[in-house]
């Protein structure tokens, strides 16, 4: 049973992922082809008209459709104005989003677990409503505006963190020379071998972290909040109190893992959407991810750049939401009936 609950998953990321990709190709077509976007006033229309030749685009859509199709199969995400690959692009830039969006889930986590957990232990009480009336705000919030004011707080005011950056210049340089690199700058700075640089780069990480792990912490707030409240009204709570099991027993052991798993089964969506959010807080604090990229490319509207990073993410996001399926099926086998 398990195993094929986990085969039609698998097999249902390919619809997914076509899906998510022909509505990005679609979606990038109706403002236009993208040479004209880029270079419409800049170059003339002769020149205009001979680079949407060279590139295709004087094709019938389906036929471009079809080739994209093609070319995503082999790997090929397109290449920019500049002529970088996409692929080169998100092998760059992919691991200081990673890193970001892993360090963001552990803000939310760490925020959203045991604060959920304490508002449904203490229901309707000041307490209760206090972190309910936060977990709307911060959910509510946009991401550029919790992070400008971290900025304006936490880095201008008080000057206890950096304003931007994934560390500072010369860190960045000296850990560009580290072997082997992985572009994820707290392994480098550890790699390397200097506590200071170890310190530094977990300095620049605070605000971003907050400023993304905010949002998702609010959600997880109040998932757990609503779903250990249920769970603590069940019919197997009330044997276990029967039994004469403590209350912080009967929270702990037998209604908060099944109040968890709610967050489990949304993660992926959750990480979707900081994936999303990734985009505003790279750039409000400089952090030269993928999203940092991709606000350069719209930009400069490099439509193609900014067509082939979307599609990456898209594909991302259903191997995501594929594992996170996985994880849910391991802990709680009612989902595979």
């Amino acid at each position: 049973m398990l195993l094929r609950y986990l085969a039609v998953r698998l097999l249902l990321i390919v619809p997914t992922a076509w899906i998510l990709v022909t509505a990005v190709f679609f979606l990038m077509r109706v403002i236009g082809d993208p040479i004209s976007a880029a270079m419409g006033g800049r170059l003339p229309p002769e020149q205009i008209a001979e680079r949407k030749h060279a590139a295709g685009l004087d094709r019938p859509i389906l036929a471009q459709y079809r080739d994209y199709l093609v070319r995503l199969l082999h790997g090929d995400f397109g290449r920019s104005q500049d002529n970088r690959a996409i692929g080169t692009v998100v092998v760059d830039y992919g691991a200081a989003t990673l890193e970001l969006v892993f360090w963001a889930l552990l803000v939310a986590f760490a925020i959203g677990i045991p604060l959920g957990r304490y508002a449904a232990t203490h229901r309707d009480s000041a307490a209760d409503l206090g972190l309910r009336l936060f977990a709307v705000l911060v959910y509510a919030a946009p991401v550029f505006f919790v992070g400008l004011l971290l900025k304006l707080v936490f880095a201008v005011k008080l000057g206890w963190l950096p304003v931007a950056g994934r560390a500072d210049t010369d860190v960045e340089l000296a850990l560009r020379n580290v072997s082997p690199k992985t572009n994820i700058l707290l392994i480098d700075a550890i790699l390397y071998g200097d506590p200071g640089y170890v310190l530094n780069v977990l300095e620049h990480t605070v605000l971003p972290a907050l400023s993304l792990g905010l949002l998702t912490g609010g959600v997880f707030l109040r998932l757990v909040r609503i779903n250990l409240i249920q769970t603590l009204r069940t019919d197997y709570v009330d044997a276990a109190r029967a039994r004469g099991l403590s209350r912080r027993v009967v929270t702990g052991r037998h209604a908060f893992r099944n109040a968890l798993i709610p967050i489990v089964t949304v993660m992926g969506m959750y990480i979707a959407m900081m994936l999303g959010g990734a985009v505003l807080t790279e750039t409000t604090f400089e952090w030269k991810g993928l999203g940092y990229q991709l606000a350069q490319y719209l930009q400069a509207r490099d439509f193609v750049a900014v067509q082939g990073i979307v599609a990456f993410i898209a594909l991302a996001v259903a191997v995501v939401s594929f594992v996170v399926d996985v994880i849910v099926a391991l802990i709680d086998p009612r989902v595979r009936f």
